[in-house]
């Protein structure tokens, strides 16, 4: 048995706040998660949603029901954030790398979704989808941490296909990891990467969302995405 405290969610100024504690191990390795936000990117009201977080050089835009972005001039990465702030959230969404990204920048371009992102610091679960490769990544003012590798994953799928990635990251608040962050990723349904990170308290952001970019600069890199949802530890 787990025991969680109150989840408490707030309307301001366009956020919806998700507070989350006294989660143990259990929940984080597969008990119930309730939705809290939906995403299907269906209208320019439910894109508009989604706020750049970082990057330099991004635009925007509809395609069909998902979400386009383009990187642009001078940017390794971009961006965005949904409504959903909170320590415990797990985020799923649907991502394809397209096939308009320039043929030099396709094998090195990663999509990813992220989570307690905020002042340069975040988790992040990344695939390249032309490398089949899946990276569990923690990043710091000290640089990028490399938490977890996965090469040759079947479930990574190539340009203009959909890529179903899900990340999660829960306090461990009980045991001898008590203070550890446990963090999950799937790629397409199947856990791919997994690692407890004793350091969870150098990762003060709590925002939520999804990025596409590479190491190096990324212009003309183009992605989708769409099937947003964040969810939280249930109550039972």
């Amino acid at each position: 048995m787990f025991r969680l405290g109150v989840v408490k969610l707030r309307m301001t100024a366009g956020f919806l706040l998700a507070s989350t504690t006294m989660l143990c191990l259990a929940a984080a390795a597969g008990g119930a998660l309730v939705g809290i936000y939906r995403n299907g990117m269906g209208s320019t009201a439910q894109r508009g949603q989604l706020v750049k977080l970082s990057g330099s050089h991004c635009s925007r835009g509809g395609l069909g029901k998902t979400l386009r972005v383009t990187i642009g001039k001078a940017t390794k990465e971009c961006a965005y954030r949904t409504p959903v702030v909170g320590r415990d959230l797990e985020i799923a969404a649907t991502e394809r790398l397209l096939s308009a990204t320039p043929k030099p920048l396709q094998h090195g371009a990663f999509l990813a979704i992220n989570l307690r992102s905020g002042g340069g610091a975040r988790y992040q679960l990344a695939v390249y989808p032309l490398q089949r490769k899946v990276q569990l990544r923690k990043t710091t003012s000290e640089g990028v941490e490399y938490l977890d590798i996965e090469k040759d994953v079947a479930q990574v799928k190539g340009l203009d296909a959909a890529n179903e990635l899900r990340l999660r990251a829960f306090n461990v608040t009980e045991g001898d990891e008590k203070g550890s962050c446990r963090l999950l990723g799937f790629v397409g349904g199947k856990l791919a990467v997994e690692a407890t990170d004793a350091g969870a308290g150098e990762l003060s952001g709590r925002a939520s969302g999804f990025s596409v970019g590479s190491a190096k600069n990324a212009k003309g890199a183009e992605a989708s995405f769409d099937d947003v949802v964040v969810r939280v530890p249930g109550p039972f």
